[in-house]
């Protein structure tokens, strides 16, 4: 059946009707204008929210029926990218989201709670698809491998909010010596992301022990750690409890300083009431704004269309983001006044590096310098890096973090 045009008028304000469209409609929409383009005023998700003061906006628009399990939704990149919360890919080509998910693979770690029910929608009840759903009992996570099994093992853990693809550019340099694995956090990425309350709540406790199943499941018994931004606090609290398991810790902008341990707007709305259930399911608000808001990093299209996946296929990533937020909104102070306890105790014994990109907007630079000093720790300096140092300077990075395992092995 042929596409037919059709003028649509939805309002800035979501109402009750458009968001039953993002959760439960199978209506997929191609807007005929650059989703970089797209007005402020829009409902987050699949279905743009265009102003109705100014003027109508028209798409072209096709209910999605059940002999159509194989549709795909194609856009030419004059006019935009074609996405859909019931699976909808950019094209039938290749796509740099594709070709990133074919260098991994998956590897199943750490245990299924909860009662084993479907999730169902937060908002309506109304029953999730199967991105949303927990794994019958083991959950999924995104790794992408380099490098030789016999070297010493590096693992390259990213940030909040971002995904495993940040190290793209670490991970070609540090595999010419070592084993280096790169994952994606539950929730993000290709991994497993249930919807909260269903076997995953998202909370750093959980992160935490999530964290060690997988280590164990990739067999690591010694792994130096490279872990960026806000999920560090949560890294160091594992790397506390298994220090005879960890040869180096290199944390990248972390959350070090009591300053530290409040979210920036950029982040703390997505844990907002409503407000933050609906922006955590934008893709540019999710994706885009949350990697060039922080630091003088200027994503390329084809990059920024392998964040926006998760987002652009499925409503799960944005209720995962929206429990992160709102965990780390909360438990985030506890997680950074431990961490400075453990990386200033006498009986830590982690050779301990942080490499800080001196362009970060999110996390000021005052304090760090200080804390470093007392704590006796090394401090690397990246000056035309911000938060993300990966995606700033991933060549650079991926350099220095090789120097500092290679100066601190252990024989």
């Amino acid at each position: 059946m042929p596409f037919s045009k059709v003028p649509l008028t939805i309002s800035a304000t979501p109402s009750t009707t458009t968001m039953a469209m993002i959760h439960s409609s199978a209506i997929s929409c191609i807007h005929n204008r650059h989703i970089k383009s797209l007005p402020l005023g829009r409902v987050a998700g699949s279905v743009p929210v265009v102003s109705t003061r100014k003027r109508s906006s028209r798409f072209i628009c096709r209910a999605i029926g059940e002999q159509d399990d194989g549709y795909l939704l194609d856009a030419p990149v004059s006019i935009g990218d074609g996405f859909s919360f019931s699976g909808g890919k950019y094209s039938d080509g290749s796509s740099p989201a594709d070709d990133w998910f074919k260098k991994g693979k998956i590897v199943k770690a750490h245990p299924v709670s909860g009662p084993g029910e479907k999730a169902k929608d937060p908002i309506f009840g109304l029953a999730m698809g199967a991105s949303s759903q927990a794994s019958d009992d083991v959950f999924r996570w995104f790794c992408v491998e380099g490098g030789n099994a016999d070297n010493p093992a590096v693992l390259l853990i990213h940030g909040f909010p971002s995904q495993a693809y940040s190290y793209r550019k670490v991970l070609p340099i540090l595999s010419k010596n070592y084993h280096v694995i790169a994952f994606d956090w539950l929730g993000f990425g290709f991994s497993d992301k249930p919807q909260p309350k269903y076997g995953f709540d998202y909370t750093l406790e959980e992160y935490e022990s999530s964290l060690e199943s997988l280590i164990n499941a990739l067999s690591l018994d010694k792994v130096s750690l490279v872990v960026q931004g806000y999920f560090s606090p949560v890294v160091v609290k594992y790397a506390s409890n298994h220090q005879d398991k960890v040869n180096n810790l290199i944390l990248l902008n972390p959350p070090l300083t009591a300053k530290h341990a409040n979210l920036p707007s950029t982040l703390s709305i997505f844990s907002n009431f409503l407000l933050g259930e609906i922006f955590s399911q934008d893709p540019l608000r999710a994706s885009d704004k949350a990697l060039t808001s922080c630091g003088p990093y200027k994503m390329k299209e084809e990059d920024a269309m392998v964040y926006r996946r998760p987002y652009l296929t499925s409503g799960s990533s944005g209720f995962a983001l929206n429990a992160i937020s709102r965990a780390m909104k909360n438990q985030l102070k506890v997680y950074v006044d431990d961490m400075r306890r453990i990386l200033t105790d006498q009986n830590w014994n982690v050779k301990t590096t942080v490499c800080w990109g001196q362009r970060d907007r999110w996390l000021s630079p005052d304090g760090v310098e200080d804390f470093i000093r007392d704590s006796k720790h090394k401090l690397v300096d990246l000056p035309m890096a911000g938060h993300h140092v990966q995606e700033d300077r991933g060549d650079e990075l991926g350099e220095i973090v090789a120097g500092i395992i290679r100066k601190g092995r252990r024989v």
